[in-house]
């Protein structure tokens, strides 16, 4: 059964020669964007880009001052790749560079070190196109599943998604993975203000917050291919910790969004 989006009353009839087709029988009319930050990831890159499917609408790297080839890698692998250059620090910075430079209506969000499978993206898309505003990637959702988890990462994770179930009314079954994808209005409830890994914490929170339709997509995490990880158990656990304290003490009031450089000076070079 084909799954499309009904255009607005004030937007143009959608015709068949605006639909993108993903299989025989699924076609789109939203453009995808998908999110890559990336920092010294020109040897996994290759692994990211064979897996992405040949009908999103853009691909954004955003470069975090890499030393070596990330760029032209990338740049061999999809031609038409828009490469950003980020002018701050953490995950979260580049993130939010990333989705300021998106012309698609859905964004995805894709870690650059191998983990996550391009394939899976139909998945988030037809969960968007169903009705969901934010598609959350999860590891221990029925079909899941992580190659990469330590069982001290297992049982924080566990437990930080406890917290925040019980404290925002959430029912999430991950809390720290980054494969997600959203419709971009979003952002405007959400206004991300965190520069680093804790982001997609804090997204997840807002979300709920916000009173956006979430709905989990099981997604399997592979073991980084090449390099090594920056993430650390304790140190990281304790700053997602803080967020969530932070965010269940600021509950009625509306978060600052942070601030983005225009197009111009963020560093924008494709």
């Amino acid at each position: 059964m084909s799954s499309f989006l009904r255009p607005a009353a004030d937007q143009e009839p959608v015709t068949a020669g605006h639909y993108r087709p993903v299989t025989s029988h699924f076609a789109i009319t939203p453009p995808v964007s998908v999110v890559i930050p990336a920092m010294n990831e020109a040897e996994n890159l290759p692994y990211v880009f064979k897996t992405l499917p040949e009908w999103i609408h853009e691909v954004v790297l955003v470069d975090g001052n890499s030393t070596d080839d990330t760029i032209e890698v990338a740049r061999a692998l999809w031609p038409g790749v828009k490469v950003v250059q980020q002018l701050g620090k953490g995950k979260g910075d580049a993130l939010i560079t990333g989705f300021a430079a998106c012309t698609g209506e859905i964004i995805v969000m894709v870690d650059a070190d191998g983990s996550a499978d391009g394939n899976e993206i139909v998945s988030y898309v037809s969960a968007l196109v169903g009705g969901a505003d934010f598609a959350k990637g999860s590891r221990f959702a029925n079909g899941g599943g992580t190659d990469d988890m330590t069982p001290i990462r297992k049982l924080g994770n566990r437990v930080l998604c406890s917290i925040v179930n019980h404290k925002f009314g959430a029912r999430y079954t991950d809390l720290c993975y980054g494969y997600n994808a959203f419709w971009r209005r979003c952002l405007d409830e959400i206004a991300l203000d965190c520069a680093g890994f804790e982001v997609e914490t804090l997204m997840n929170i807002r979300v709920v917050k916000a009173g956006l339709r979430v709905q989990e997509i099981p997604s399997h995490e592979f073991v980084r291919i090449h390099g090594s990880s920056n993430l650390r158990a304790v140190r990281d656990g304790l700053r997602v910790l803080k967020v969530i304290l932070r965010e269940h003490g600021a509950r009625r009031r509306r978060p600052q969004r942070l601030a983005i450089a225009p197009a111009a000076n963020r560093g924008e070079i494709s």
